[in-house]
């Protein structure tokens, strides 16, 4: 922080467990995550790799390595976990994970089917040797999961280990927790953090339409992930009231007062004289 601005909201330091910013990775090069980092690492606290992208990014374990000795987590994307899954492989994943020099692993079941008490026991097993993230919720869409089978998944994979549970948006932002129009889906949120403590949920937010809404709503202190790399410095900003968006959030009401910029009513249109009704001159 450059200076001291009275009334900004306090942000917990790394390694942190709320207000955890977590950062996709597609493919950058070295020299692309060394400006990432020299920018913005301070406030990074996961970086993913996205989807399958670690298998065909070239100087890949150095990446990682560079990236673990500035404090940031590494995994690779929950994807390619179910890719190696798919063909029986959990134990040559394990060993790639390790290989590569990743610390986080994600479990997820947002491309294939996998029975939940099966999952959990691979996150279980997981958990022994690494940081897991699970994820909950379908990355097809049309596949809708009821409020009462997202809460007792979520629940029941932090029991097993989870550090922390993905509510799952995909990059797109349009399934998931959002609708196809990328807006929340209040409802669903609404009775998941009835059930389950907001500090233990990560909540994919692409958008910076849908980091403000979190922001908004849940304080800022939110979890937000599938963040673009472009995009952490501006989320900051969001976090701390330093954009229009969120500019009066968390300023005192005697300080907001009177201060908001508000569209001027119309003026209401007079109403035009009646017509004097015309008479005839006898």
């Amino acid at each position: 922080m450059n200076y001291d601005l009275p009334f900004l909201p306090e942000r917990p330091a790394k390694p942190r467990q709320k207000g955890v910013n977590m950062i996709m990775d597609k493919g950058l090069s070295i020299r692309e995550a060394e400006d990432l980092v020299s920018r913005s690492g301070h406030l990074i606290d996961l970086l993913k790799l996205g989807f399958g992208t670690s298998i065909v990014t070239p100087d890949l374990e150095r990446k990682i390595e560079f990236y673990r000795s500035n404090d940031i987590d590494v995994y690779v994307g929950g994807t390619l976990f179910e890719a190696f899954y798919i063909r029986g492989m959990l134990d040559e994943f394990v060993e790639y994970v390790k290989r590569i020099g990743a610390n986080t692993v994600e479990v997820s079941d947002g491309s294939m089917v996998i029975p939940h008490k099966q999952k959990c026991q691979v996150i279980n097993q997981l958990s022994k040797d690494f940081k897991v993230l699970s994820e909950v919720g379908s990355k097809e869409e049309g596949i809708l999961i009821s409020p009462k089978k997202w809460i007792q998944m979520m629940r029941d994979e932090l029991d097993a280990g989870s550090w922390k549970v993905i509510a799952e948006a995909r990059e797109s932002g349009t399934v998931g927790i959002y609708r196809p129009n990328g807006t929340a889906h209040t409802i669903l949120i609404n009775k998941i953090l009835s059930k389950v403590d907001g500090d233990d949920i990560l909540w994919e937010a692409p958008k910076k339409a849908q980091q403000v809404w979190f922001i908004k709503y849940m304080g800022p202190n939110v979890n937000l992930g599938n963040i673009a790399p472009s995009d952490v410095i501006s989320l900051e900003c969001l976090r701390l009231g330093l954009r229009g968006d969120t500019f009066f959030e968390f300023l005192p009401a005697d300080v907001a007062e009177g201060k908001r910029q508000e569209n001027p009513k119309p003026a209401k249109k007079k109403a035009a004289p009646a017509k004097e009704k015309e008479t005839k001159e006898e």
